[in-house]
């Protein structure tokens, strides 16, 4: 079973608060519960290194936020960021989701993930993370849920 970076957050966000992550991925319950679950030690380590990275975004909120940014992808994020993630993003940012800083927040956390191409959910999935992380950003965390959660209900039907 080859387990990733995201499987890992996945599973964090699924199962736990904030709070409870916080409070025990320094310590070994969680990582040894996560290494029970099947989880590679890479795996976990990079996960607990990826949500560092955004806990510390999260306490240094000195970003701008301009309505008028544009983004020129760096020739890496082109060929790891698909066209439909890029667009994506940019979709989210339009119905106000996503700002420019918080787009800039989930570009970095999707890079920071190392996989050789994102998946369009993939984007989702750290949209949902990054908007759950940041605060004062609940009614776009709540639009983004159920944008997030529509899908899986369709592909139910």
């Amino acid at each position: 079973m080859k387990e990733n970076v995201l499987d890992v957050l996945l599973y964090l966000f699924e199962n736990y608060l904030e709070e409870e992550i916080e409070a025990r991925y320094d310590g070994s319950p969680l990582r040894e519960e996560l290494e029970a679950a099947g989880f590679p030690d890479e795996a976990i380590s990079h996960a607990f290194d990826w949500l560092e990275g955004l806990e510390s975004r999260k306490r240094s909120s000195d970003t701008v936020t301009s309505t008028t940014a544009s983004r020129v992808y760096a020739a890496e994020e082109i060929a790891r960021l698909s066209t439909g993630c890029r667009g994506l993003l940019m979709h989210l940012e339009n119905l106000g989701i996503l700002h420019p800083d918080g787009r800039e927040l989930v570009i970095e956390r999707l890079m920071a993930l190392d996989d050789d191409a994102v998946e369009e959910e993939h984007v989702k999935w750290v949209v949902l993370m990054v908007l759950f992380n940041q605060p004062e950003h609940e009614e776009a965390y709540a639009r983004m849920e159920d944008l997030v959660f529509q899908g899986y209900a369709e592909a139910l039907h």
